[in-house]
């Protein structure tokens, strides 16, 4: 007699207010294979996962469909039934690990829990079991991490805590939701290989769902590709990748960062001029707060950039990228010469730079996080003009127009509000603000590391139109080489606040010299 598959999903339909998030989706997953859904964000992906644990909130609906788990249905099981289910014979890895992990609770109480509930264990068993999964999992000093609070790791360690949390009652099934999207490309492989080595050692099956196709690629068996809830297109990885028969997947394949910059036209000027630039935050200790030691987040740098040039910088978290930028627009205290159009600008105070930052702005990472939710799009484009243009307030909503479409959007949003777009119109908004003062460079810090590739795909070919319509220079800041690639005319490379190779795109990226460099490349394109 043949054996059920371990997870089912045979047409199921999910409705929420009789708005349909799911259209009568089916797959199998049998022990030991890894599925994987793939698809944009909204196209139903987390929203499936979720109700095959019964995770959903109670205005979930489901018209019609069945989930069954070794033959059991879950749809409509008892919370009693469900519970022995989940977190024992199937674990989850959410996507976001710090609002995901308690921040009151240490690691030890989060994991440990876990066990106690689903095992009956002691709590000294359980601490010896959670010391074991943390050093399975690749945490260092593990003993040591037993009483530490979230905040006080780092995302590639949180989000270990979390798979140990997930693996700790050796789960027959593990859902995997995003689990490496935030990630740097070393931390990602690291993540990726500890959970295949796993998998081949318990032979657990993995659900895993993901935007990235080069991820889907090298882990999974087979995919479902999901489009505004309806499965367009499943099979074998390889099949499925290879000859993808639906648009939506030809499409999804296409959206891959590909391609190079525009040339530059010879005898470019140059722009920007960064001369052993230094930043040094002091480490103080004692009762006196003497100052012990620096952490050298930027230590002597030095690079130049030209007018319609892009400068990629590289590096993993804490390389220093991020704060090399807000240097540049002195937001944090430095050293070092930088000129800007052949002028110093260094030495200068925080008045006199002013007016210099209407010509050199900064798109942040996070859109939904950097923009003022309690004001319009009309305002938040529009408030760099009333700082930097007053006298010219007559001509501000003709600027504001021009800027919303030159960034692909219509001016009839200028009323509505950050919360009512998604994820690539707020970049573009974000993008929009800051090209509205019609600045000369713009120092974009992880502008698509949060974005679908499609949307990355499209916000990359925004920002090289605009570049060829107004000449913009920009410093490209991001841990996706891929991205960097397609758009950066020059590469630095960043480790520990120091360059450690630096040159033309092509160059750095194809023919990388130095070892942390091969190692970004063997992570990020494998």
């Amino acid at each position: 007699m043949n054996q059920p598959p371990l997870l089912e999903v045979e047409n199921l339909m999910i409705q929420f207010r009789q708005q349909t998030a799911v259209q009568e989706i089916s797959f199998k997953l049998n022990t030991g294979k890894t599925l994987a859904l793939v698809g944009e964000s909204g196209s139903g992906k987390s929203v499936t996962a979720l109700a095959t644990l019964g995770l959903l909130p109670e205005q979930a609906h489901f018209p019609k469909g069945s989930v069954r788990w070794q033959g059991q249905e879950l749809l409509g099981a008892t919370n009693e039934a469900l519970r022995r289910i989940r977190g024992n014979r199937v674990g989850m890895i959410f996507q976001e690990p710090m609002t995901s992990l308690n921040p009151l609770h240490t690691v030890e109480k989060q994991i440990g829990e876990a066990i106690v509930l689903h095992q009956g264990t002691t709590q000294h068993e359980a601490r010896q079991q959670t010391l074991t999964l943390l050093e399975q999992v690749g945490i260092r000093d593990a003993s040591r991490r037993l009483q530490a609070f979230p905040h006080e790791l780092s995302g590639g360690q949180r989000q270990r805590v979390m798979i140990a949390m997930a693996l700790a009652n050796k789960p027959d099934l593990l859902i995997a939701d995003e689990p490496t999207t935030a990630l740097d490309v070393t931390v990602q492989r690291q993540i990726l290989e500890l959970l295949k080595s796993l998998q081949q050692q318990t032979n657990m099956a993995l659900l895993l769902i993901s935007h990235d196709l080069n991820l889907v690629e090298h882990m999974a068996d087979d995919v479902c590709v999901m489009q505004q809830g309806q499965v367009v297109e499943q099979g074998p990885v390889h099949s499925v990748f290879k000859s993808p028969q639906h648009e939506y997947t030809q499409h999804l394949l296409a959206s891959i960062p590909t391609g190079h910059p525009q040339p530059l036209p010879e005898q470019t000027k140059t722009i920007l001029d960064v001369d052993q630039l230094k930043v040094w935050f002091p480490i103080y200790k004692g009762i006196f707060k003497r100052v012990s030691g620096h952490v050298r987040a930027v230590d002597d740098i030095s690079f130049s950039l030209k007018q319609g040039e892009t400068l990629g910088i590289v590096g993993e978290s804490g390389s220093g990228k991020s704060t090399l930028g807000f240097a540049l627009l002195k937001l944090v205290n430095a050293q070092g010469a930088m000129t800007f159009n052949g002028n110093p600008i260094h030495q200068l105070k925080q008045k006199a730079f002013r007016p210099l930052r209407r010509s050199i702005q900064i798109v942040f990472q996070d859109p939904f996080g950097s923009l003022n939710p309690r004001m319009t799009i009309a305002q938040i484009v529009g408030e760099g003009l009333i700082v930097h243009q007053a006298e010219q307030a007559e001509q501000h909503a003709q600027w504001i127009a021009q800027a919303l479409e030159d960034v692909g959007l219509p001016t009839d949003v200028q009323h509505r509000y950050p919360h009512e777009f998604s994820g690539g119109q707020r970049q573009r908004i974000a993008i929009a603000r800051a090209l509205v003062l019609r600045p000369e460079l713009i120092i974009l810090d992880e502008p698509t590391s949060a974005l679908d590739r499609t949307i990355q795909r499209q916000i990359l070919d925004l920002l090289k139109s605009l570049q060829q319509k107004y000449q913009l220079s920009y410093i490209f800041i991001s841990h996706d080489l891929a991205v960097v690639k397609a758009i950066s005319h020059k590469v630095v490379v960043m480790q520990f606040g120091k360059v450690v190779e630096q040159g033309a795109a092509q160059q750095v990226l194809e023919k990388p010299q130095h070892p942390y460099t091969q190692s970004l490349l063997q992570a990020a394109f494998w």
